[in-house]
């Protein structure tokens, strides 16, 4: 059972990943968004769907090794690559990049968009 969830669970973010890649690509060939921020799609929903559900696929990994003798060893992979996609070379660098040339548009993306775990938009008082 646990390859068999660690196996849906990989389809899963890899269809994720592989959408918000897409939506992201998208929305940077079209001319009328440059300098714009990607908020449409999973983006709507997280600043970093991307990086969310690459971290789901270390999480798939781990749940499938479960099933194999010492197989939880493999739970250290899912919390070093979190580790390493929020403080190392994902969102913190990608954040202040976004900042640096997107400006106040991102600040209020920020404000209304989860930073990791996609969720509704914040409503914003205007």
């Amino acid at each position: 059972m646990l390859e068999i969830a660690g196996a849906v669970l990989f389809l899963i973010a890899l269809v994720g990943e592989s959408t918000a890649d897409a939506q992201l690509d998208t929305f940077k060939r079209n001319p009328a968004n440059k300098g714009g921020v990607c908020d449409v799609g999973l983006w709507r929903y997280s600043r970093h769907p991307n990086y969310f559900f690459e971290w789901l696929i270390w999480i798939a990994y781990a749940v499938f090794a479960l099933a194999s003798p010492h197989g939880w060893i493999a739970l250290a992979m899912p919390v070093l690559m979190l580790h390493f996609l929020i403080n190392v070379t994902g969102l913190k660098a990608t954040e202040e990049q976004a900042l640096r040339t997107k400006g106040e548009r991102y600040r209020l993306y920020q404000a209304r968009t989860s930073g990791f775990v996609p969720w509704f938009p914040k409503r914003m008082e205007q």
